[in-house]
C-alpha cells in the first residue's frame, strides 16, 4: 500500500473539520491550531530563501517536549558534524515550541496536518533526504508520500508500551504501510522491536539503540550553573531545609501531593516543596492557592515574586523551561502525572541528579519509571487512600539520610546505565543520508 486507507483520510478530515470548535473548550489544542496557521505558506518562504538542494536536508519530527529531547542530542551532533546539512524540525503539541526555538535547526515549525495538500506541500518546499521519527509517532499521509518521493525514513528511540492502543484495531491497520516503508528503526529495547514488528515494522530494518533522552538529561545536569537566579536564591535556604521538588502536577496530581505535605509540615515544620505545574497557567495557580488555602496553609510564592515575598514553604514556580535544573534542589522530588489520564511525566530529570522519586499509580507506561522501581530508585503509592503512605515514604527518606541516599544513588545509577544511545542513534540518521 502506496497510500492510506480510504478509512484513514475520512478520519482526519473530520477530525480536522471538528478541531475548530473543540478549540473553543481547549487551550492547548486553539494553541496548536493558531500555530498551523499559514504554515505552509511559512515553510515555502524559507525553502524559497534559504533551501539549496545540493545540501542534505534531514527533517526531523517529534510530537511534544520529551520527544523533542530525545531529537535534541542528535540534531546537535550532526550540526556539529556535518555543518553543511540542513536541519528542519517540527513538532505536534505547542508545549514543544520553547523547546524548538533553542535547537540547532536551521528551520523549526509545527508539523501540517496530515492531509495529502498539506502534506506534499511541505515535502515540495523542504525536499528532504531523509525524514526521522523520533519515538512512536509516524504519521501515515506524510510518511508514505515521502517514500514516495524516495525520501528515505527513519524510527529513534522507538518504545511502544504493552498495553499501546495503537496495537489494537483500528490504530494498527491504519499505521501499518507507514511503519512497513521505515528504512531503519533504533528501539530502546529487544521488547520494544518486537512490538514494532507488530505494528508492520520490517526486522530487518529494526536494531536496538536505545533512549537519547538518557545522554539528553545527563548532559543537561552537566552544564547546570548553580550559581545562576532563581537556582541559587532557592538553594540558599536553612542548612536543615527539607525540600521536595514536585515537577509536571496536574490537579489530581496536587489533590493528594499538597494534603501529604501539609501533614508532613506539621511534624517536620523545616519542609519546604517547590511545586512546578504542568500547565503554570492562572487558572491552575488559582487551584494551588485555593487548595492550600483550604489546607490552612500560608498562601504559596510565586517563584516570579521570590526575591521581594516572604519565605514560605511552598513555592510555585509560574515560568516553564526550568523544572528540569530545579530538581537538583531537592532532598527528594514527586513527578506528576501518576495520578492524571494524560500519564507519568519525565522521572529522569529528578534521577539524574541522584534525587530519589515518588511517581503515582499510573506509571506503567513508562520504562524509565519501570527501572527506577526495579532498582530501588523510586517509589509508587497507590491509587486510593495515597495521602498517608506519600506522607510517611518523606518521614522515611528525612529521618533515614542513607536510606535516602542509596535511592538516590540507585537512580542515578539508571541513568548512566542508558547512556550512549545518541552515538548509536546519530550513526542510524547518517546512514539514512549517507547509504
Amino acid at each position: 500500500m502506496t497510500r492510506p486507507s480510504f478509512l484513514y483520510r475520512l478520519s482526519v478530515h473530520l477530525a480536522s473539520r471538528t478541531a475548530p470548535l473543540a478549540a473553543r473548550f481547549d487551550k492547548k489544542l486553539a494553541r496548536g491550531l493558531d500555530g498551523r496557521r499559514g504554515l505552509t505558506a511559512r515553510l515555502a518562504r524559507w525553502a524559497a530563501a534559504h533551501r539549496d538542494p545540493a545540501r542534505p536536508l534531514v527533517w526531523m519530527h517529534a510530537p511534544s517536549v520529551g520527544e523533542g529531547l530525545q531529537a535534541k542530542p542528535v540534531l546537535e551532533t550532526l550540526r556539529a558534524e556535518y555543518p553543511d546539512w540542513q536541519l528542519a524540525f517540527t513538532f505536534f503539541s505547542p508545549s514543544a515550541e520553547r523547546l524548538a526555538k533553542n535547537l540547532p535547526a536551521d528551520i523549526a515549525d509545527y508539523l501540517p496536518l496530515d492531509r495529502p495538500g498539506e502534506v506534499g506541500a511541505v515535502l515540495d518546499a523542504l525536499q528532504p533526504a531523509a525524514l526521522v521519527f523520533s519515538k512512536l509517532d509516524v504519521w501515515p499521509e506524510l510518511t508514505l508520500a515521502a517514500a514516495r518521493r524516495g525520501v528515505k525514513l527513519g524510527l529513534i528511540s522507538a518504545t511502544v508500551s504493552p498495553d499501546s492502543s495503537r496495537l489494537r484495531w483500528p490504530a494498527r491497520k491504519w499505521a501499518a504501510p507507514a511503519y512497513r516503508a521505515l528504512d531503519r528503526v533504533g528501539t530502546i529495547s529487544e521488547e520494544d522491536g518486537e512490538r514494532l514488528e507488530r505494528l508492520g515494522a520490517r526486522p530487518e530494518a529494526i536494531s536496538v539503540t536505545g533512549d537519547t533522552r538518557y545522554d539528553s538529561v545527563a548532559e543537561r545536569a552537566e552544564r547546570l550553573d548553580r550559581t545562576r537566579e532563581p537556582f541559587a536564591r532557592l538553594a540558599a535556604g536553612a542548612p536543615d531545609t527539607f525540600t521536595i521538588v514536585a515537577g509536571s502536577t496536574w490537579p489530581a496530581d496536587e489533590a493528594v501531593l499538597l494534603p501529604a505535605f501539609a501533614d508532613l509540615l506539621v511534624q517536620l515544620p523545616t519542609a519546604r516543596l517547590v511545586l512546578a505545574p504542568h500547565e503554570p497557567n492562572p487558572d491552575h495557580l488559582a487551584g494551588i492557592a485555593e487548595r492550600l488555602r483550604h489546607l490552612k496553609l500560608p498562601r504559596p510564592v510565586r517563584l516570579s515574586q521570590i526575591e521581594h515575598a516572604k519565605p514560605g514553604p511552598v513555592i510555585v514556580v509560574d515560568r516553564v523551561g526550568i523544572l528540569a535544573d530545579l530538581y537538583a534542589l531537592g532532598d527528594v522530588a514527586f513527578v506528576g502525572g501518576g495520578f492524571h489520564r494524560a500519564g507519568l511525566h519525565s522521572v529522569l530529570e529528578p534521577a539524574v541528579f541522584g534525587v530519589p522519586i515518588v511517581v503515582g499509580p499510573q506509571w506503567h507506561m513508562s520504562r524509565d519509571a519501570e527501572l527506577l522501581l526495579e532498582q530501588g530508585g523510586a517509589v509508587a503509592v497507590p491509587a486510593h487512600d495515597a495521602r498517608h503512605p506519600l506522607h510517611s515514604q518523606w518521614l522515611v527518606w528525612h529521618h533515614d539520610p542513607a536510606a535516602r541516599r542509596k535511592a538516590g544513588a540507585a537512580a542515578k545509577s539508571v541513568v548512566a546505565d542508558g547512556r550512549g544511545a545518541s552515538e548509536r542513534t546519530t550513526a542510524l540518521v547518517r546512514a539514512l543520508v549517507l547509504g
